[in-house]
C-alpha cells in the first residue's frame, strides 16, 4: 500500500485525507491543531449566534470516522530536494507522497496588533465577541470593518467574510433597537474593494452600504493601525473603538524559507494537477499555492476541496493504482458563496462568462446555516454528500 503524508488541518487538508484515503492509500495528517476550525460558519461566533465549539470538529473523530491517522504536531521545516519534513515532537519525516495543505500566511502591517480579525487564528472570533458585547453593554461605539490586499499576489485577498460580519453587525445592533447610536464603516486600500464580483454586484453593495448608513473609506493605502483607529497615507485618520481587518494572504513563512518553487509572493508553484514544480510526489492545494487563472480568481474552500480531490486521483494514476486521466483544477476555478446578511443573504457567483450577485432575502440566511450542518453532518458520514458540495 502507498502511503502519503498530508501536511494542514483545514478544509483542504481534511478533504485530501478523506479522498487519499479512497484511493488506498495509508494516510497519515499531520496538524498543529487538533480540531478542523470552518472558518465559513465562524462569521456568528462574534455575534454569538454559533459557539466556538459548534464551528470546531476534533480531527481524531474525524480521523477515526474515515479511517486515516492524525498526529498533532507541528511543521518546523519543509525540505523538497531532500523529501522531508522535520516536526517538532516526531522529528523527521521522510515523504515520497506529501501533500501541502498549510494555508498561507498574512500581510505585516504596523500595528495590527490593534486589530482582530475573522480569518485569522480561531480564537480571535471569541476575542471579537468579548469586544462587541463589551460596546453593545456600553450602548455605543465606532467600529471600522476591513480588508487589504497583496500587490504580489491578488487571489489571497479574502473580502468576503468582512462584508459578511458587517452587515451581520448591523443586523446584530438593528436587532437591539441601538444601531443608530453605532457608526459603522467598511474600508479598504483599492477604489472598488469586491470588484472581482462584478460591476453589477459592486452597484448592489453600495446600495446596500447606503441604504443601512453603512461608511466607507476606499482608495487609500492604510499607513498604520492605532488603538483608537486607521491611519492612512494622506494622513487622514478614521477613528475606530474596534477594529476588525483581514490581511491578505501571503507566502506562509514555512515555505518562503524552504527549497520549494515559489512566485514572488511566496506561494507554492503547481501545475495544473497540483503537482508542485520539479518534485515528483509531491503536491499543494489551497491557500498555500500560486493560482494560474483569470484575474479575477480567488481562493475559496470550495476551489481548494476540488484541489485536494484531484490531487488524490492524481497521484493514484501516477503511482499505477488505477488508470484513467488527469484531472486539473483550473476549469473549476469560480467564485460562489452565499454572503450571509443576517436577516438574508446574497448568492454570489462568478465565471469567465458570468458575475451574479442574487438577493435571498429571509431564506438566505437559513440556507447558510443549513450548509454548516450539512457540512459537518457530511464530513462526519452521518448522511450523504452532495457532490461538489
Amino acid at each position: 500500500m502507498q502511503d502519503v503524508l498530508i501536511i494542514g488541518g483545514g478544509i483542504a487538508a481534511i478533504e485530501a485525507a478523506i479522498f487519499y484515503k479512497k484511493e488506498g492509500f495509508d494516510v497519515e495528517l499531520v496538524s498543529e491543531r487538533d480540531y478542523l476550525f470552518i472558518y465559513p460558519i465562524s462569521i456568528w461566533i462574534p455575534l454569538g449566534i454559533t459557539s466556538f465549539e459548534y464551528a470546531s470538529m476534533p480531527l481524531e473523530k474525524l480521523a477515526k470516522r474515515h479511517g486515516f491517522t492524525f498526529t498533532h504536531d507541528t511543521i518546523i521545516e519543509i525540505n523538497g530536494s531532500e523529501k522531508k519534513v522535520l516536526l517538532q515532537n516526531a522529528g523527521i519525516r521522510k515523504a515520497q507522497n506529501l501533500v501541502i495543505a498549510i494555508g498561507s500566511g498574512k500581510m505585516k502591517h504596523e500595528g495590527l496588533e490593534n486589530t482582530l480579525s475573522i480569518c485569522a487564528a480561531p480564537e480571535q472570533s471569541l476575542m471579537l465577541k468579548q469586544r462587541i458585547d463589551e460596546l453593545v453593554a456600553r450602548g455605543s461605539g465606532k467600529i471600522a470593518l476591513g480588508f487589504g490586499g497583496n500587490p504580489k499576489d491578488s487571489s489571497g485577498v479574502r473580502g468576503g467574510p468582512g462584508f459578511e460580519l458587517l452587515f451581520n453587525l448591523h443586523h446584530h445592533l438593528a436587532s437591539k433597537g441601538i444601531r443608530e447610536n453605532f457608526e459603522l464603516t467598511f474600508f479598504a486600500p483599492m477604489s472598488e474593494p469586491g470588484a472581482r464580483m462584478g460591476k453589477k454586484a459592486l452597484a448592489m453593495m453600495a446600495a446596500m452600504f447606503e441604504r443601512n448608513k453603512i461608511g466607507t473609506r476606499y482608495g487609500q493605502k492604510i499607513s498604520r493601525f492605532e488603538s483608537t483607529g486607521i491611519v492612512f497615507e494622506d494622513d487622514s485618520v478614521l477613528p475606530s473603538d474596534l477594529t476588525m481587518f483581514i490581511p491578505a494572504g501571503d507566502g506562509h513563512a514555512l515555505i518562503k524559507c524552504s527549497d520549494l518553487p515559489q512566485n514572488e509572493a511566496g506561494f507554492i508553484r503547481i501545475n495544473d494537477y497540483c503537482q508542485v514544480e520539479g518534485i515528483e510526489g509531491w503536491y499543494a492545494i489551497g491557500d498555500v499555492t500560486a493560482l494560474q487563472g483569470p484575474d479575477w480568481k480567488a481562493k475559496q474552500g470550495h476551489v481548494a476541496e476540488v484541489m485536494a480531490r484531484n490531487s488524490a486521483h492524481n497521484s493514484a494514476i501516477v503511482l499505477g493504482l488505477k488508470k484513467g486521466e488527469l484531472k486539473g483544477y483550473q476549469e473549476h476555478l469560480t467564485i460562489l458563496c452565499v454572503m450571509d446578511m443576517g436577516n438574508g443573504a446574497g448568492f454570489v457567483y462568478r465565471s469567465d462568462t458570468k458575475a451574479l450577485l442574487i438577493p435571498m432575502p429571509v431564506i438566505g440566511h437559513w440556507i447558510k446555516i443549513a450548509w454548516g450542518w450539512y457540512y459537518k453532518w457530511s464530513k462526519m458520514k452521518f448522511i450523504l454528500r452532495i457532490p461538489g458540495l
